[in-house]
């Protein structure tokens, strides 16, 4: 069956099954790979992206769901030179990790606060609740989201 879905601003069609999981058709037909494979029981966190401006784990999601959605990956988010404000301070920060979580990290966290800017760390903490990270960075990706709220704040 073809499956229309925008992608990152793109549309987009996949030819199989729609019961193919949205994470499948990103990394090995779009060959989006940012979204990572890992538990593949949307346990890990590591493969969100946003579907129509909700984060969700898309190996969770058959492609038949996200026909005629909006999805937005990590790749969508920001392009060299002209990233988005959250990717903006992890760089500037330096608080960047392996690779493995980080886009799921930073999925979650963009959606988390576009929905409250104005964040705590207690917050931020909560809202990074669902990824899971092995190399145990969280700390300097929250100093991050919290410095770029804070920057935020300063600038209402």
């Amino acid at each position: 069956m073809s499956i229309r879905i925008n992608v990152n601003g793109e549309e987009r069609v996949f030819d199989g099954e729609v019961v193919t999981p949205l994470l499948d058709v990103l990394r090995n037909t779009l060959f989006l790979t940012g979204a990572k494979d890992v538990c593949r029981e949307g346990f890990c966190g590591a493969c969100i992206v946003h579907v129509d401006g909700v984060a969700m784990a898309s190996c969770l999601i058959p492609i038949g769901l996200a026909m005629d959605k909006r999805i937005v990956t990590i790749e969508g988010l920001g392009r060299e030179g002209d990233l988005s404000p959250l990717q903006q301070v992890l760089e500037d920060l330096d608080a960047v990790q392996c690779g493995m979580c980080f886009p799921g990290m930073v999925m979650s966290l963009t959606k988390f606060l576009e929905e409250k800017p104005a964040a705590t760390r207690n917050e931020i903490k909560r809202g990074l609740t669902g990824n899971v990270c092995r190399c145990t960075g969280y700390e300097r990706i929250i100093d991050a989201a919290l410095a770029l709220c804070q920057e935020q704040g300063s600038k209402s």
